[in-house]
């Protein structure tokens, strides 16, 4: 087990790295299928791969793993991969309160921990959960520390 990594805050575009090596942006969708709204039109205006995989994962998700705390990596450049990750139930805010899904959110960050571990990739992503999701990163942001900072993967949340 590798040493605690510290997480990074910067200001720019999560869809544009700022690093060297292998990369992985990191994203949460729902699980009704919906692509449209928030940072996953950043993603599709650079890459037509992640929004392709991900409805062809929901069309199909009477046969695979297309569920809460499930994710996928779609690889959109040689060293750079974008992970679907589904931690947020419906899309509005209803009765059970927001889409996000904390446990959710966990599940599907211990995977990215060990997929980017295996890639040797660092993590990049807004800050997820926290926009259309309706979650807060006062809870969002020590499950990061908990999957990814703990497993050593380095991580860099962009406010744009």
């Amino acid at each position: 087990m590798s040493a605690v990594t510290t997480l990074t805050i910067v200001k720019g575009d999560a869809t544009s790295p700022q690093a060297k090596g292998p990369k992985v942006i990191a994203h949460v969708c729902n699980d009704a299928g919906g692509w449209g709204k928030g940072f996953v039109l950043a993603i599709s205006r650079r890459w037509p791969e992640p929004e392709r995989d991900f409805r062809r994962w929901h069309r199909e998700r009477a046969r695979n793993d297309f569920g809460l705390g499930a994710v996928r990596l779609v690889q959109v450049l040689p060293d750079t991969w974008v992970a679907n990750m589904i931690a947020q139930h419906g899309t509005k805010t209803g009765s059970s309160g927001p889409p996000i899904r904390y446990e959710a959110v966990e599940a599907c960050l211990r995977t990215l921990a060990a997929e980017a571990a295996r890639l040797g990739a660092s993590v990049h992503m807004p800050r997820i959960g926290c926009g259309l999701a309706g979650g807060r990163w006062e809870r969002i942001g020590p499950i990061v520390a908990d999957t990814l900072l703990a497993a050593g993967v380095p991580t860099t949340v962009y406010d744009f």
